[in-house]
């Protein structure tokens, strides 16, 4: 990458402690909205996962959008949320229209996710181009959700900053036009050179977690098993760093804090259930009892 990578700071429960989220008292208005758009008719399962990460991580309230013919599926499935049926192409994927119908509930919401299941590459950036204009954050983009993020670095400029990547090292290859081997080569790097490029939080997933700012802050965060390396994965990292900043973290703050409590919950399960075919379902669970151990 073209400039000098900052010193990580390895994550720790202590670092976590001396960071504490927010503790909002009250209702469940007063931990905040989050809402999850994504999925498509061949992985509705990714918005799922990320909806329950998002809520076990403590969010409040749960609004979720969708392709309209599996909308009652999800309502069904997540009896917890406001689903939005949303246009979706001859393929099976939300349609770019679907910006205009779910515009209302993403101005809205405290934090909006964009990403988990979608499909169609093309359709998804233009989806993200008509959205991402009235959105003022927070904003957590993952998956497909980062289309618009490849094609111009320079559209969430305009969030100030309210911005988290969650890249998986593919992703982050497309996103910087390099070949995955410079991603391997150099990923705490990788992650630096996308925030400063995109002015936003990037949280690089991978056996280890690289998660940098774009004010050249970076954490290192070793937590987590191989068992982790299992469909759906990322898609529960996502919404739990959603769920954060739902209820009021910062970006790098929601990040870190997610990075590690995704890698804690899949310790949890390996410990439990064994190192290897433990489920992604299984991950969200985990996530309140890992809260409650680094913040006893």
């Amino acid at each position: 990458m073209s400039r000098s990578t900052p010193e990580p700071t390895l994550v720790t429960p202590q670092v976590l402690r001396e960071w504490r989220l927010p503790e909002p008292s009250g209702g469940k208005n007063a931990r905040g909205s989050i809402l999850v758009i994504g999925g498509s008719t061949e992985t509705l399962g990714a918005v799922l996962l990320a909806a329950e990460g998002a809520m076990r991580a403590g969010a409040g309230k749960l609004q979720v959008a969708t392709v309209a013919s599996l909308a009652p599926f999800a309502a069904q499935a997540l009896p917890e949320a406001l689903v939005r049926a949303l246009p979706e192409t001859d393929d099976g994927a939300i349609s770019a229209d679907a910006a205009d119908a779910v515009r209302d509930l993403a101005e809205r919401a405290d934090a909006v996710l964009i990403g988990p299941g979608m499909g169609d590459k093309e359709v998804t950036q233009r989806f993200g181009e008509r959205l991402l204009p009235h959105l003022g954050g927070p904003l957590a983009l993952d998956a497909l959700g980062l289309a618009c993020v490849t094609a111009d670095a320079a559209c969430v400029h305009h969030l100030k900053g309210r911005v988290v990547l969650t890249p998986n090292p593919t992703e982050i290859a497309f996103a910087l036009h390099v070949e995955e081997d410079d991603i391997e080569a150099d990923p705490a790097g990788c992650a630096v050179e996308l925030a400063r490029r995109t002015r936003a939080v990037v949280g690089l997933g991978g056996a280890t977690s690289w998660i940098a700012s774009p004010d050249d802050r970076l954490w290192q965060d070793e937590s987590g098993t191989a068992g982790l390396g299992v469909s759906g994965s990322g898609d529960v990292r996502a919404g739990i760093t959603a769920g954060l900043l739902a209820r009021g973290a910062e970006p790098a703050q929601a990040a870190v804090w997610a990075a590690h409590l995704h890698g804690r919950a899949g310790e949890r399960l390996a410990s439990s259930i064994g190192p290897l075919g433990f489920l992604a379902r299984e991950l969200p669970a985990q996530v309140p009892a890992a809260l409650a151990e680094i913040t006893a």
